[in-house]
């Protein structure tokens, strides 16, 4: 079925506000990518290095684009320590000698490449992407290892500075390539990344490894020497043979990474169907114009899928019930994808065959029906194998005495549940509201989508602004007498505070989603993502367990 959008879906007024928003987005995102700041990449030029973006820029292939993840990590945090743009490591997927690969390089301009807790947790993504989608990974490693003053908050937990090396372990176990490049320093700990990667390159002159520096050295054990002497390339190379080969520059080192990479076997790809692009048979750039600024307003998801869908073809299921979730196939790049997506708008309920038995649903709500109804979806395109594309749009499960007596937590449970348990890809775009369990049934960070994005629209909390205000200001006010005018004040501070952190960047910064996507983009990102997913060969059986029917 082709969808059919009136010209008016798209609202220019609409449209005008998300490219102001856009813009402003922009233009801090470039901002970020200049890490350290130009005196800082200064200092590395004049060292001989390149830069982490340019070296990243050598190593893909030609014209091919970059799918750079979690560039937002870290932003507004750190701010004591002078910040860590982009957490002080660029990571990413791209075509590598015709290969997609993950591609982690240390940002050496953001405090020496060392690690903050975001950092680890930005390189743990990278590798957890890596691992679920069986791409190569290649580090470009210029580091100073931990940053010491949150030593604690790295170091000693599960997923902390070990989990890394835990991960290369288990990578090359399972037979995912790993190259390391040492660009620069890299020391104590972080020297077992690129030796517990299957090959290690060496740059001369730039590059070194050791488990402890000469200070470190001079203190522990008396013994005075210089770096080279210590762990430089010919040492590490020549005589320990910790390195497989040294090269004189960066630009050597990475062409040598390049001629690895091109040698690979070729990798048996999942049998996810796909067929030739088509456009969508609206203008793809009048997304848009679909979305209201005011998120509290509702919008018809059916128009926002006319312009995310090849043709805008859409094979509805279960069209007539459970009509706050829209669910059904379509095709995006060419590639097969079961959709469930958060109807905005109100719509009506038939509860039986008497046109007069009906009522009116809220939009953006799931209905005990509609859990059902997606639920079972979850089910069908496992066993079809194909994958699936959540856009989020949510405020929650219905609650209050109807819902409960129609069995709404079973239901919301099978979903979450189904979902939980689903083994083909899942991708997830939050489009607006991703409120309590509906971000969960909704397959949020926390149910495993193989990468999730933002569009500037998103807010995640686990209830709405305002409702979280009032409910945080009667627990601040308590049984104390308090003035309205007083009491204003105070819903004023929680509301500000509160809806700070709905902020898309507020999540993006902690790599609660992988990136804030712009709207017209989506349909590019998404069949990226659904090539790197068809890297993981064979389909995993699908499984479930105790469903309360």
């Amino acid at each position: 079925m082709k969808l059919k959008v009136s010209a008016s879906a798209s609202k220019p007024e609409f449209r005008k506000h998300w490219e102001q928003v856009l813009a402003e987005l922009s233009a801090q995102a470039a901002k970020l990518r200049e890490g350290g700041g130009p005196k800082a990449a200064a200092r590395q030029k004049e060292q001989g290095k390149m830069l982490a973006r340019e070296r990243v820029e050598a190593l893909l292939d030609p014209g091919c684009e970059f799918l750079e993840l979690g560039s937002w990590a870290g932003w507004g945090m750190y701010q004591e320590w002078g910040g860590a743009p982009g957490a002080g490591v660029v990571t990413g997927i791209g075509r590598v000698s015709g290969r997609l690969c993950v591609i982690v390089a240390n940002d050496a301009t953001v405090k020496a490449g060392a690690w903050f807790p975001i950092t680890c947790k930005k390189i743990l993504r990278a590798q957890e992407i890596a691992l679920e989608n069986r791409l190569p990974v290649i580090y470009l490693v210029d580091s100073a290892g931990v940053f010491l003053p949150l030593q604690e908050e790295i170091f000693p937990d599960k997923e902390h500075f070990g989990r890394v090396f835990y991960n290369n372990a288990r990578l090359s176990a399972a037979g995912i390539y790993q190259i390391a490049a040492i660009m620069g320093p890299c020391v104590a700990g972080g020297a077992y990344l690129p030796i517990m990667s299957d090959e290690a390159l060496i740059v001369e002159g730039t590059g070194s490894i050791f488990l402890a520096g000469p200070a470190l050295v001079k203190a522990a054990i008396g013994e005075s020497v210089d770096i080279e002497s210590l762990g430089g390339a010919q040492v590490q190379t020549d005589i320990s043979m910790v390195v497989d080969d040294r090269f004189p520059d960066d630009a050597s080192c990475i062409q040598a990474i390049r001629h690895r990479i091109s040698k690979l076997a070729k990798p048996p790809l999942a049998p996810f169907d796909r067929q030739e692009p088509k456009p969508p048979a609206v203008d793809p750039a009048g997304i848009l114009g679909i979305i209201p600024p005011d998120r509290a307003k509702p919008y018809d998801s059916y128009a926002l899928l006319a312009h995310l869908l090849d043709d805008s073809e859409f094979e509805e299921y279960k069209a007539t019930s459970g009509r706050t979730l829209v669910c059904g196939e379509g095709r995006i790049g060419g590639w097969a994808v079961g959709i469930v997506a958060n109807q905005r708008q109100v719509v009506t309920r038939r509860r039986g065959l008497d046109p007069s038995e009906q009522e009116m649903q809220i939009g953006g709500v799931i209905y005990a029906d509609a859990a059902d109804k997606g639920a079972r979806f979850v089910e069908l395109m496992n066993q079809k194998g194909i994958p699936l594309l959540f856009l989020q749009d949510v405020t929650g499960f219905m609650v209050g005495t109807r819902a409960e007596r129609e069995g709404i937590i079973k239901d919301g449970a099978k979903m979450v549940h189904v979902v939980a348990n689903s083994t083909v890809p899942k991708i997830t775009i939050i489009v607006g509201n991703s409120f309590g369990a509906g971000n969960y049934a909704m397959c949020g960070k926390a149910y495993g989508p193989r990468f999730i994005f933002a569009w500037p629209s998103a807010r995640i909390a686990v209830m709405g602004g305002d409702q979280a205000a009032q409910t945080l200001l009667q627990l601040q006010v308590g049984k104390r007498e308090v003035s309205e005018e007083e009491k204003e004040r105070l819903l004023s501070d929680i509301r500000a505070r509160y809806e700070a952190t709905l902020d898309p960047r507020y999540a993006a910064a902690r790599l609660w989603v992988d990136g804030i996507l712009d709207p017209r983009q989506t349909r590019e990102v998404v069949a990226a993502c659904l090539e790197a997913c068809a890297h993981q060969g064979s389909l995993t059986p699908y499984r479930w367990g105790v469903l309360q029917t």
